[in-house]
């Protein structure tokens, strides 16, 4: 099999990694072309240790990983307490691993380490930043426009709560601040599953600025969202009242829209007296947008009905989903370990994110709440 998993819920760093290289071993004939880590918190201060051992014992040709706040493995998921997971491959293609980091510039900055020559031609990304140190969201938006067909898929990296706190591993080292990936040739298809609903109707937005909805279809944004809620049932009025969402269309040339079609933002707030509706993304002018709500039973169906209707053949697939999922939304780590694991059944393995990357509709993104999946073929 071209493709292998491990995880260790063993508190002893040594310990945790013997016992994930043993099942690498067992189940990969040769060396890796590309090995992910993840560890929890419990794991930062050996970090260095971790990823030398198995840089040593494993030899791959390309090994990156990261921190992360909880981890899982096929069906099992670990949070707050000591996990070490591990996903290996042997791939087709070149695989080209980088390190990024942002470095201070004339009114700005400037991101030094992405890869040039034949390499920056690869199909696909996987990229692992670090949230205090790494401009995610402004990187993925000038990819859009450098390397317009590159899918990007990943997470961000969320066992600290500060500055320094994350670890970020590269070739066996051990790095601080950036980010870290891989570009690949190898055939990859990505499922972002962002596990909300719509609700009420779609509207064109006529005035906007920035963030800010005036209007949708020639009305103050806030009349026609009130004038929605009134007409939900008393449980969607409910779902709406804990947190409601804007799903904006990401391809306008569509005439219905379905799950996957929508870019998921939050509503931040709404101004009564302009009418106005604040969103966690820019909207313009003639934008299609739809409100959603969100709840530990959309999310599951979401997910299992994305992975469905996805791509078939997969053989491995790394994951990466929300630290507010897991127990927080769903009353234990496992839930959508459990769910890839049964629908997939192939070796698996992620790291619960703070902010999860992910292509919708073809255009990158950083999304929070959703459980992004890389899924690779044999």
């Amino acid at each position: 099999m071209p493709f292998a998993a491990a995880l260790s819920a063993h508190p002893s760093a040594p310990d945790a990694v013997g016992e994930v290289v043993g099942r690498i071993t067992e189940q990969l004939d040769g060396r890796p072309d590309l090995l992910v880590a993840f560890i929890t918190g419990h794991f930062v201060p050996h970090a260095e240790s971790i990823a030398a051992a198995i840089q040593t014992l494993l030899d791959p040709a390309c090994f990156i990983g990261s921190s992360a706040v909880a981890v899982l493995e096929g069906a099992q998921g670990i949070e707050d307490a000591p996990g070490l997971a591990v996903w290996a491959a042997q791939l087709t293609g070149a695989v080209t691993p980088f390190h990024l980091q942002t470095i201070p510039n004339e009114g700005g900055y400037r991101i030094e380490g992405l890869p040039v020559g034949p390499a920056a031609d690869a199909a696909t990304m996987l990229l692992i930043p670090d949230p205090f140190s790494f401009p995610a969201a402004e990187f993925l938006a000038e990819l859009r426009g450098t390397h317009p067909g590159m899918a990007t898929v990943g997470g961000l990296a969320s066992a600290a709560r500060q500055a320094g706190g994350n670890r970020l591993i590269i070739g066996g080292r051990v790095v601080r601040h950036g980010a870290v990936g891989v570009l690949l040739d190898h055939p990859l298809a990505t499922v972002v599953s962002q596990g909300c609903r719509p609700i009420g109707q779609p509207w064109t937005v006529t005035r906007s600025e920035g963030n800010v909805i005036f209007e949708l279809a020639g009305r103050p944004a806030l009349e026609r969202l009130l004038e929605m809620i009134d007409t939900l049932t008393p449980e969607d009025r409910a779902l709406a009242g804990q947190g409601l969402h804007c799903g904006i269309v990401a391809d306008e040339r569509k005439l219905d829209y379905v799950r996957g079609d929508f870019l998921i933002r939050g509503v931040l707030g709404a101004d009564r007296k302009a009418g106005a509706v604040a969103v966690g993304e820019r909207v313009p002018i003639g934008a299609t947008v739809q409100f959603q709500v969100r709840d530990a039973s959309t999310a599951g169906e979401d997910l299992r009905a994305l992975l469905t209707a996805g791509p078939q053949g997969a053989a491995g697939a790394l994951v990466f989903t929300c630290n507010g999922r897991g127990t927080f939304m769903f009353g234990t780590p496992n839930h959508d370990a459990e769910i890839i694991d049964d629908l997939l059944a192939v070796p698996s393995a992620g790291m619960f994110c703070a902010g999860e990357i992910g292509p919708v509709a073809g255009a990158n993104a950083l999304h929070g709440f959703t459980a992004s999946v890389a899924l690779f073929t044999g």
